[in-house]
């Protein structure tokens, strides 16, 4: 009886350490599609994130997108293309997980957005600046691959309008 209460308390003393440890690493990184809806028209883009946590509620990360969709418009009467070239943003986002596999954000950030307009022969290049701010959730398969679905509105600096983005990416933890 002494020898399973010495192995009981051995294997309790080897495990509890074991199980306060957060098995997620606080990197994560995701790839996917973001469809960009603004009044001029609908583009498309495959963005990347990398990301950390610094706690299991707060974390940072930042993203870069590269255009793959573009629009036809109408401009005074005259047909066009509107062509999303790039754009990067950073964000602190807040996390709440709802269970190990289940966490739902916040994020609020800054980005710059590149789109270039073809109408008549004539082409016109724009940046905009702008204060993002957007929920999503992230959910694990395995606890390290899942899936992330976003939502982000994008506030363009001066009078440059605003735009919402939806995304819709496979992520993994490092």
């Amino acid at each position: 009886m002494r020898n399973i209460l010495l192995a009981t308390a051995a294997l309790t003393l080897i495990a509890a350490p074991a199980m306060a440890q957060d098995p997620a690493s606080p990197v994560t990184g995701s790839i996917g599609y973001t469809q960009l809806d603004t009044d001029g028209g609908d583009l498309g883009a495959v963005t990347g994130r990398v990301g950390y946590d610094f706690t299991r509620n707060f974390g940072v990360e930042g993203e870069a997108s590269i255009g793959v969709k573009d629009d036809d418009i109408t401009f005074g009467g005259v047909d066009g293309k509107l062509e999303h070239d790039w754009d990067a943003a950073a964000y602190g986002v807040a996390k709440l997980p709802i269970n190990p596999n289940l966490e739902l954000f916040g994020r609020l950030g800054y980005g710059t957005t590149s789109v270039t307009a073809d109408v008549a022969g004539a082409t016109a290049s724009a940046d905009g600046e702008s204060v993002n701010y957007g929920v999503g959730a992230n959910y694990f398969i395995d606890g390290r691959n899942g899936v992330r679905a976003d939502w982000t509105r994008r506030d363009f600096r001066g009078d440059g309008g605003e735009a919402d983005t939806y995304g819709l990416s496979y992520v993994r933890r490092f």
